[in-house]
């Protein structure tokens, strides 16, 4: 593989004008098609094989045109102090609320508080609600703002009004200013790493290249494939952490091997040959990883990351001839590594006076002439951290392990589920919604449940109604139990049921399962099933359905990634230890998530208002997200060890290498990550709060705690064993030479080796 992608550096390098007439195209043509593209709003939500969804299913069936899975609207009025909601200037001023919300497009039915019984004990609150004939997520914004506008003539009258429902919530996005943020800290980052704006410059253009590309194609077929918003913000989030990555990588080795004395488009080559067979192998982890979320079988997240996983692959193939194509225009203005800015002027008159012969070798520096010389080139903080670390291996392995399983040791007290309107921010009018509910008719209010009864085969469908609504009210935790209302075949009613407790509670899950396993008693007495669906037994089962594809889901993505990267590092050890790693630091990357948004542990810090359980798909999305993420710096700075130690180091030498070369662009690496991720901890929504910090916290650990500690001090231990391979394997695997020891054939550069400065440096 080297070899080839050497070649293809090359091409790209010599046909830089060609390549950029592609890239340019097809972005091109995928922003025209974005801009033609018909709308699809945001993609609709489900989850087959569970209950809530087979209840909803069935009255799509038996209750045409109720919109059963349609989305819901709140308005909560509450009278000024001294006067009640029956009040007759408050019910003129609500049912002219009422009556201007009937005349939506989308909506199906609007409820007259006074006539459902939907006014509190003590008259002081009242609320209405708005039934659409579409899922909440399809609503158009025109629909929404006219919700959010509904209240504006009841507020002039002196009433408090708030709106809530999943018609707003569908309606919240995390905006641009985590992309923002996440760009300017990454410019910076890039600026010190590579030295200079144009070096800087180059992952930035050609990141945006590929998250265009990648995100205009999803714009397109959005409509066809039921793609929605969320879509394309995982795929611009993750697209454009890699795409940065990877063009870092390979700029990083291009100007490496400047400094080791070859010509430039000799250093193009390589670097794509050896960089570059790191980018193809990181990127099929990270591949592997994000459509590997289609073993939940929720459409909405396999759109997600089948999406996101094709930005990726955008961003490698961008990589791997964009960039190449790209350093041939920029030329001298990006330097050799480690060679000191020059004015214009000197740089000029030093080329005229070298003697042709040397020009071949006129941007070496640094540690390229250093090696000519046989001097040594002053050991950067990679290699002074490397050495400590295989000096004393025993004591940074057990401070990284201890230190991590201690964070993580909140993990035992996870509780899971899914955020409602009550984790929201105080300021927001979902939450005063909320609250207002609760205080008026108690917290259940704001999480009904509904209870499908499907009598078809009953004798005395009337009579099996009545026995499951009986039934239900002798239930703990139970306020209010609606009258069965049928539909015109009479075969088939809903029940409404008001717990006693807030949607998001464990006492709620209780009683969605007490009810689950009563009904069993209803089909032996009655022949009638009983189903329990609405927004919160949704959410309950979604949860659990998350849980139970866990466990697979780890099987098949660490599975295959281990076997890639026996592939890549031809080892059994070092997968093994890779994958390990990897599992603590994303445990205690849940345990710092647990610790701040479900006990509350310097939440302030963050702004987060209201602690609860955390959002149910977190493990499973970190799992997903942040192990293709962190195998990207395992190859990158394991396969610069491998590399050294295939050309003929001792492992501790082969360590402080890859370190030498690779650990300052790890490290940028996982800042300009950790600053994408970071800048979504600012939002006001809670989901999106814990994401951001939860990535960013989970990177931060396995960067600097796994890959930059326990690693090197793994590798150190283990010597020339962790690079063992049973022999029968060795024959049997294809030999992918990720390590570019295919190319010693294109070597020219002077005699000088980094093992000749390490054996200086490390003392074991």
């Amino acid at each position: 593989m080297a070899t080839f992608l050497y070649n293809l550096g090359r091409l790209a390098f010599r046909r830089r004008h060609f390549v950029a007439l592609i890239w340019v195209a097809l972005l091109t043509l995928a922003g025209v098609g974005a801009a033609s593209a018909p709308a699809a709003g945001t993609t609709s939500f489900s989850i087959p094989g569970t209950e809530a969804q087979k209840a909803f299913d069935l009255l799509e069936q038996r209750f045409p045109g109720a919109s059963a899975d349609g989305g819901t609207g709140r308005i909560v009025f509450k009278a000024p102090e001294g006067q009640k909601m029956t009040d007759a200037d408050n019910k003129a001023t609500v049912a002219k609320t009422v009556k201007e919300l009937g005349g939506g497009t989308e909506v199906a039915s609007v409820t007259d508080p006074f006539t459902t019984n939907a006014v509190s004990k003590d008259g002081t609150v009242a609320y209405t609600s708005v039934k659409y004939k579409v899922p909440g997520m399809e609503l158009a914004d025109s629909t929404r703002a006219s919700l959010e506008a509904a209240g504006d003539d009841a507020r002039a009258a002196g009433l408090t009004v708030d709106v809530g429902g999943d018609a707003l919530e569908a309606g919240a996005e995390p905006g641009a200013v985590g992309e923002i943020i996440g760009i300017a800290i990454a410019a910076v980052v890039l600026v010190i790493t590579l030295g200079s704006l144009v070096a800087a410059g180059l992952p930035l253009l050609t990141a945006i290249i590929g998250v265009g590309i990648g995100v205009s194609t999803i714009t397109v077929l959005a409509k066809a494939l039921d793609l929605g918003d969320t879509t394309s913000t995982l795929a611009l989030m993750i697209g454009l952490a890699v795409g940065i990555d990877y063009a870092l990588f390979i700029v990083s080795r291009y100007r490496s091997e400047l400094a080791e004395g070859r010509d430039r488009e000799e250093a193009a080559g390589h670097a794509t040959g050896t960089a570059g067979s790191a980018v193809v192998f990181a990127g099929l982890t990270v591949v592997i990883a994000l459509a590997g979320l289609s073993v939940v079988n929720v459409p909405m997240l396999t759109k997600m990351g089948l999406a996101a996983a094709g930005t990726v692959v955008i961003s490698v193939l961008i990589a791997l001839t964009l960039i190449p194509a790209m350093l041939g225009y920029a030329g001298r203005r990006i330097r050799p590594a480690g060679e000191k800015h020059k004015s214009a002027k000197e740089h000029k008159s030093a080329e005229e006076h070298k003697p042709a012969e040397e020009h071949r070798f006129s941007d070496a520096a640094g540690s390229g002439k250093a090696a000519a010389s046989g001097k040594s080139a002053k050991p950067n903080m990679g290699t002074r951290w490397a050495s400590f670390v295989i000096r004393r291996p025993v004591a940074v392995l057990v401070l990284g392990v201890v230190g991590l399983g201690a964070i993580a040791l909140p993990v035992t007290q996870l509780e899971l589920g899914l955020p409602d309107e009550g984790s929201q921010p105080t300021s927001t009018t979902q939450r005063r919604a909320y609250d207002t509910l609760s205080e008026g008719f108690g917290p259940g209010f704001n999480g009904p449940l509904m209870i499908v009864v499907d009598a078809k085969d009953s004798d005395d469908p009337t009579a099996a109604f009545g026995d499951v609504a009986d039934g239900i009210k002798g239930l703990k935790d139970v306020v209010t139990v609606t009258p069965p209302m049928p539909n015109k075949a009479g075969d088939t009613a809903t029940i409404t049921v008001i717990p006693n407790s807030k949607p998001s509670s464990t006492q709620t899950e209780d009683l969605v399962h007490a009810i689950r396993d009563k009904g069993s008693e209803f089909k032996a007495d009655t022949d009638a099933e009983v189903l329990v669906t609405g927004t919160t037994a949704m959410n309950i089962d979604f949860s659990q359905k998350l849980n139970d594809a866990l466990v697979p889901y780890l099987a098949l993505v660490v599975g295959l990634a281990f076997l890639l990267l026996i592939v890549v590092f031809r080892s059994i050890l070092v997968p093994l230890k890779a994958a390990l790693g990897f599992l603590l630091s994303v445990l205690a990357a849940l345990g710092a998530v647990v610790a701040v948004f479900q006990w509350g542990w310097f939440s302030g810090l963050i702004g987060v208002e209201e602690t609860g359980p955390i959002m149910s798909m977190m493990p499973i999305f970190m799992v997903g997200v942040v192990f293709g993420l962190a195998m990207d710096y395992e190859v990158f700075l394991v396969t610069r060890m491998r590399e050294a130690f295939v050309h003929g180091e001792t492992p501790s030498q082969a360590v402080v290498t890859g370190f030498r070369h690779s650990a300052r662009v790890v490290v940028a690496a996982a800042i300009i990550m950790m600053a994408v991720f970071g800048g979504f901890i600012g939002s006001s929504e809670a989901m999106i709060k814990m994401i951001g910090f939860g990535l960013a916290i989970a990177v931060f650990f396995d960067a600097f705690v796994v890959r930059m500690a326990i690693v090197p001090a793994v590798l150190a231990l283990l010597g020339k064993k962790a690079w063992w391979l049973p022999k029968w394997l060795d024959r049997v695997l294809p030999n992918v030479d990720v390590e570019g020891e295919g190319l010693r054939a294109h070597d020219h550069r002077p005699k000088g080796s980094d093992a000749d400065e390490n054996r200086e440096l490390v003392r074991v």
